[in-house]
C-alpha cells in the first residue's frame, strides 16, 4: 500500500510517521516483543516509511527492537534516531558534547544492526555546550557517512538558526497540536524560511485527543502520571473542553484521533506527525487520515476550539521543562 509522501530535507517519507517509544516506555503497559515487532511490521505493510526512535527509549531497548524486528526490510523505509539524551551507567544523561554525541551514535548503529541512520537528532539541546560544538560532531557524523541528514528536537528559532549555520538541519521534531501549539509561536517559520520540514510527535496530544484519556488513574510508570495538566482538576477541565472536539469529528464521521492528525496535515505540505501507539487497530485509524478529504470547514472548526493555551496546566513538570528550549506561549503555565 502507497501512502501520499511529504520530504524532509533530503529524505522522501511517507506524510505520516510511526513514533516507536511507546513500544518500549512512557505508556505501559509495554508489549513483548514479538507484539512490538509485529505492529513495526504492520506498519511497513501498511505503507508507513518513516521510523522514529531514541537511544533514550527504553535504555536502547527500542533500537533494539527496531534492529532485530524490521532491519530485514531496511530499504523499505526511513530510519530516525535521536542523540544527546541517553542512558549511561543506567542514570538518564543530557549530554551534548561531541565525544558523547560519537558515543551514542556508535552504539546505536549496533543496537539497529545497520550502517547508517537515515536522519539523526539532537534530542534536546543541552545549554552547557555550545550549539555550534555539538553540531560539528553530527557534521563529522554526516562526513562519516554514519548519518544521512541531520535533526534537532525541542529546539527554539535562535538554537535552530544557530544550528543550521553550522550544517543543514533537515528536519525539526517538536511536541506539536491542536492543543500544544508552541511551535507557532516562531519555530514553524523559521523552518519554513530555511527549509526545514517539521514533525510534531504526540500529535494526538498523549491520548486527550484520540479518546484514550478519560481518567488520572494511570498504571505506573505512566509519564501522563507526572504531567500537571494529565491529573486531578487539571484534567477534569481539559476533559470538558475536549468533549466538543469528540463532537465535531463525530459530526465529520470521523475519529477524534483521525480529525486531530488531519489538522496537523493540513497545517502544511512540510509537516510529517509520528503517532505512536501499541495497537495495530489504532495505528491503522491513524494512518486513514492520511487520505481523508476534511472539509476545510471542519479542519478550521477544530483550530478553532483551542486558541493558545486553551489547556489548563502545565506541559511538562519542571524538572522536563527546564530541558525544553522551544519558545512558551504568552502566559503559559509553567509547573
Amino acid at each position: 500500500m502507497a501512502l501520499p509522501t511529504r520530504t524532509l530535507g533530503p529524505l522522501k517519507v511517507s506524510a505520516i510517521g510511526l513514533g516507536c517509544m511507546n513500544l518500549s516506555q512512557a505508556y505501559p503497559p509495554i508489549p513483548s516483543d514479538e507484539d512490538g515487532g509485529r505492529l513495526l511490521n504492520h506498519a511497513l505493510d501498511a505503507g508507513v516509511t518513516f521510523l522514529d526512535t531514541a537511544a533514550l527509549y527504553g535504555d536502547g531497548h527500542n533500537e533494539r527492537l527496531l534492529g532485530s524486528a524490521v532491519m530485514h526490510r531496511r530499504g523499505e523505509f526511513t530510519l530516525a534516531s535521536k542523540c544527546v539524551l541517553d542512558v549511561v551507567d543506567g542514570k538518564r544523561t543530557l549530554d551534548g558534547r561531541p565525544e558523547r554525541i560519537k558515543a551514542t551514535c556508535e552504539a546505536a548503529l549496533t543496537r539497529l544492526r545497520t550502517d547508517v541512520i537515515d536522519l539523526y537528532y539532537m534530542h534536546r539541546l543541552d545549554r552547557n555546550v555550545p550549539i555550534e560544538e555539538s553540531m560539528g560532531a553530527m557534521a563529522d557524523l554526516v562526513a562519516e557517512g554514519k548519518i544521512r541528514a541531520i535533526g534537532l528536537s525541542e529546539m527554539s528559532a535562535t538554537t535552530i538558526e544557530r544550528a543550521h549555520a553550522v550544517h543543514t538541519v533537515s528536519a525539526v521534531q517538536s511536541e506539536y497540536s491542536l492543543v500544544v501549539r508552541n511551535p507557532e509561536v516562531a519555530v514553524l517559520e523559521t523552518c519554513r524560511r530555511l527549509g526545514i520540514g517539521f514533525v510534531p510527535f504526540s500529535p494526538v496530544a498523549r491520548g486527550l485527543l484520540s479518546e484514550g484519556v478519560t481518567h488520572d488513574r494511570y498504571e505506573q510508570g505512566d509519564i501522563r502520571a507526572a504531567m500537571p495538566r494529565f491529573v486531578g482538576e487539571k484534567l477534569a477541565e481539559n476533559l470538558d473542553r475536549i468533549a466538543a472536539f469528540n463532537r465535531l469529528a463525530r459530526e465529520a464521521d470521523r475519529t477524534p484521533a483521525q480529525l486531530a492528525i488531519g489538522w496537523l496535515l493540513a497545517q502544511g505540505d512540510d509537516i510529517v506527525p509520528i503517532p505512536g501507539t501499541r495497537s495495530i487497530a489504532h495505528l491503522d485509524e491513524d494512518i486513514a487520515a492520511t487520505t481523508i478529504a476534511f472539509d476545510s470547514s471542519v479542519i478550521a472548526a477544530a483550530g478553532a476550539l483551542f486558541p493558545p493555551n486553551a489547556l489548563t496546566g502545565a506541559r511538562y513538570a519542571a524538572p522536563m521543562q527546564a530541558q525544553i528550549d522551544t519558545e512558551l506561549l504568552a502566559h503559559e503555565e509553567l509547573a
